[in-house]
């Protein structure tokens, strides 16, 4: 099954990015009487199944919502548990992600991160940069609100310095300055929890994008329910506002 899609080309059956919203870490813990952290480290071991399901699909770009710009308003232990174990997995799987061609990067406004966990960041950047079997990208400290509001003060200083004139601003060059502008559109986006929505969650680029929710907290994800979610994926007609063709 083919569809039309942007620009008279077809979509394939598997998507070519997925996006994920991964909810639920709290109140899987919290179901079992464990603190919240205990929750994170198993939405961790969540991520890992997920990679290995993204290349045995032949997906080639996975983008994973880990800590929104709002998520500072979290206790802050809550916010240091989630930190730690950044820096704890990312140091441990740089080289198991280099090792199967995945290629590591980030999104979001790195400016009130810390200097260690940049510096971690940038390494694993560089230490991944050649993969090719899949790129995956976490959001970190982003919300697509602060994201196009900085894409857009950067476009009104281009036209302060005279680099830019208004008319020149269409969605292109809007598209330019997003942080995800070595990305394609996500596809697929899926939210697990139950919960249906965004929440600031790469609002300009999901335009055209396929949203599936699914009721499975986060840490239980599993191949299974990535399979579902591309089997509702397929099912659906994606015409960017043509006519369907039969």
């Amino acid at each position: 099954m083919e569809t039309v899609a942007e620009h008279g080309a077809t979509t394939p059956r598997v998507p070519r990015h997925v996006a994920i919203i991964m909810d639920g870490n709290g109140r899987w813990a919290k179901a079992r009487g464990l603190p919240r952290a205990a929750g994170h480290q198993a939405g961790a071991e969540a991520v890992r199944r997920t990679l290995r399901g993204c290349i045995e699909l032949g997906i080639t770009h996975l983008t994973i919502f880990a800590f929104s710009s709002e998520n500072w308003r979290r206790p802050e232990a809550e916010v240091d548990d989630l930190m730690g174990l950044l820096r704890f997995y990312l140091k441990k799987e740089i080289s198991h992600l280099k090792g199967r061609g995945i290629r590591l990067g980030f999104i979001g406004d790195r400016a009130h991160l810390a200097p260690d966990i940049l510096d971690i960041m940038e390494h694993a950047e560089t230490e991944t940069a050649e993969g090719a079997t899949l790129t995956v990208t976490v959001a970190l400290n982003y919300g697509a609100r602060d994201e196009i509001v900085r894409a857009t003060r950067t476009l009104a200083q281009r036209c302060a310095d005279g680099d830019l004139s208004a008319e020149q601003i269409d969605e292109e060059a809007i598209s330019r300055e997003l942080d995800t502008r070595s990305l394609p559109n996500p596809d697929l986006i899926i939210r697990t929890s139950g919960e249906q929505r965004l929440s600031n969650f790469l609002a300009w680029q999901a335009a055209y994008s396929e949203l599936v929710f699914i009721p499975v907290l986060w840490p239980d994800f599993g191949r299974a329910d990535l399979d579902m979610a591309i089997e509702e994926f397929q099912k659906r007609d994606r015409r960017y506002g043509a006519v369907a063709v039969s």
